[in-house]
């Protein structure tokens, strides 16, 4: 067990603070240590557009890492975050990169196959992240058109689909303590490909059918809150060795019907270097679209 101390700024081990705010994690991955932990090889990676944006194979834990660059003049407000794959062979394969985006009303991130070009109008844009002002909303897109441009919008041009919404709630254990997420998919085929949601309006979207309580194909995910630990009179989560510093932005995505699935894990391991773990029915652009929504600074929620 490692146990770590919450402080009233962030979650750092400090290993004897009686006065202060006590969390979290002993840490470890979805398996058991007699299961397979790593991203296999037999990934079909020959078309990255389609992996990145197709459901994980069942069965199958896809290990990832994200490194946060923020250096250079402007990285230290806009970072760049690369999306690695950790292989079975030890191996790392690059397959996304996101960046924040300058003079944006609100929180926007876009999200490119290239580690270098991310720009909207390249051509290795896939995605984007876009918050409410608050920055307690996301919305994920694919790189498809938005219906709001019409007329200018060409008839055979495909409407985007929206791929992910993560809302944020205020924290339930006190200042700086766990945020409450509560993540809204599209819902999978008999052929366990994902369902295509293409709003045309405001009424179709993702964030407005789950506050309709309008559910029909869609699936309603959260974050598994940390448990309290009597021994180490802290709160723990466990994430089997894949994250190994405290964090508040780690986290532990599951679904309200089985508690001990976890989709997706999302940890610190060092100070610029996260580990991102994902599982069927997400793709790649789904999990790392929800950890680029976790580094936002949230104004209700801190």
């Amino acid at each position: 067990f490692v146990s770590f101390w919450l402080s009233k700024s962030c979650w750092t081990p400090t290993p004897n603070c009686p006065t202060e705010y006590s969390a979290y994690p002993y840490f470890s991955p979805f398996q058991s240590p007699s299961e397979e932990c790593s991203t296999p090889l037999s990934l079909n990676l020959d078309d990255l557009e389609e992996f990145v944006l197709k459901p994980a194979p069942q069965g199958s834990t896809i290990q990832c890492r994200i490194t946060r660059d923020r250096k250079g003049m402007d990285k230290g407000i806009f970072p760049f975050y690369y999306l690695h794959l950790e292989m079975e062979n030890g191996k790392k394969r690059f397959i996304m990169s996101g960046r924040k985006r300058k003079k944006s009303k609100t929180s926007n991130y876009l999200i490119s196959l290239d580690p270098i070009d991310l720009s909207r109008d390249g051509d290795n844009y896939i995605g984007k992240v876009r918050s409410n002002v608050l920055g307690t909303k996301f919305t994920v897109f694919d790189n498809g058109m938005n219906p709001d441009k019409k007329p200018f919008v060409p008839e055979t041009a495909q409407l985007r689909q929206e791929l992910v919404a993560i809302c944020y709630e205020t924290n339930v254990l006190g200042f700086r303590g766990p945020r409450k997420m509560t993540v809204i998919i599209p819902g999978v085929d008999a052929d366990n490909e994902r369902i295509c949601i293409r709003p045309k309006n405001e009424h179709e979207t993702l964030l407005t059918r789950y506050q309709n309580r309008n559910m029909q194909n869609l699936i309603k995910l959260q974050n598994k809150m940390p448990a309290w630990n009597e021994e180490t009179q802290s709160y723990v989560l466990n994430f089997r060795g894949r994250v190994t510093q405290a964090s508040v932005k780690n986290f532990q995505i599951i679904s309200e019907d089985d508690p001990n699935y976890i989709m997706l894990q999302f940890g610190r391991v060092a100070p610029d270097v996260f580990t991102m773990d994902y599982r069927f029915p997400l793709c790649a652009v789904q999990a790392f679209a929800i950890c680029l929504s976790s580094f936002d600074g949230k104004i209700a929620c801190e």
